[in-house]
């Protein structure tokens, strides 16, 4: 048998460039929604078609690598994380590129856009979403020195910092939400009700981005603690 293809069967594959890629597909679905976002809110409805086909498309290439991780991935690693810790990650990753086909998807099939008044708040919201899903992209990016290191040393520290920095980030987020349910809540009696109804989904399902990406880091966390 060839030493590297033994060695490889032993100790099993690293994980960390499948992860890698994973949220690299992932965090390039959610870039695309301020694109979706101004073609809807401008009503080009055409655009913001297209915006949502390359969504739908990055949305399932993330499937594929996530597909192809959990088969290949061996049932022991003689590493310092478990397996379960790579799959739960992996399943918190591909729900930001899933996240984003479904607020496309509602906002393009009921063509929806924010009232006027809400517009610019929105965008800001989304940005500030979208910020964390960065931080997280650029935090799992750093697996690989993590895993060369063994989980020990500075690098453990440069970790940290990223992951306290995507936590003050989501906060920011958070708190965009609240203002933003608020102004809806201000101006919703003279919307449609059914209008209303979708519009705190939309919003909701736009800080389930920020949510996400800080529970990316979470786990990360985990597998530092552990």
């Amino acid at each position: 048998m060839n030493p590297s293809g033994y060695i490889s069967r032993v100790f099993g594959q690293s994980p960390v460039r499948p992860l890698q890629e994973h949220i690299e597909k992932a965090a390039a679905c959610a870039r695309e929604l301020p694109d979706f976002v101004g073609a809807a809110q401008a009503g080009d409805w055409e655009r913001a078609g297209e915006v949502r086909k390359r969504i739908v498309n990055l949305e399932h290439q993330a499937d594929d690598l996530k597909r192809d991780l959990r088969l290949n991935l061996p049932r022991s690693l003689f590493m310092p994380v478990a397996r379960t810790d790579v799959l739960e990650m992996l399943s918190v990753q591909d729900r930001i590129a899933n996240k984003a086909r479904d607020i496309s998807g509602l906002m393009l099939g009921r063509q929806m856009t924010f009232p006027q008044s809400l517009q610019e708040l929105y965008l800001q919201f989304v940005s500030r979403c979208l910020d964390a899903v960065g931080q997280a992209h650029e935090t799992v990016n750093e697996l690989d020195e993590l895993f060369e290191t063994g989980f020990r040393g500075s690098e453990i520290d440069l970790v940290m910092s990223m992951i306290k920095e995507l936590d003050r980030i989501e906060n920011d987020s958070d708190s965009l939400q609240v203002k933003l349910r608020a102004r809806l809540f201000e101006i919703e009696k003279e919307l449609p009700p059914i209008d209303v109804m979708f519009l705190y989904k939309v919003i909701d399902w736009t800080g389930d981005l920020g949510d996400l990406a800080q529970r990316v880091g979470s786990r990360l966390h985990l597998m530092i603690a552990r």
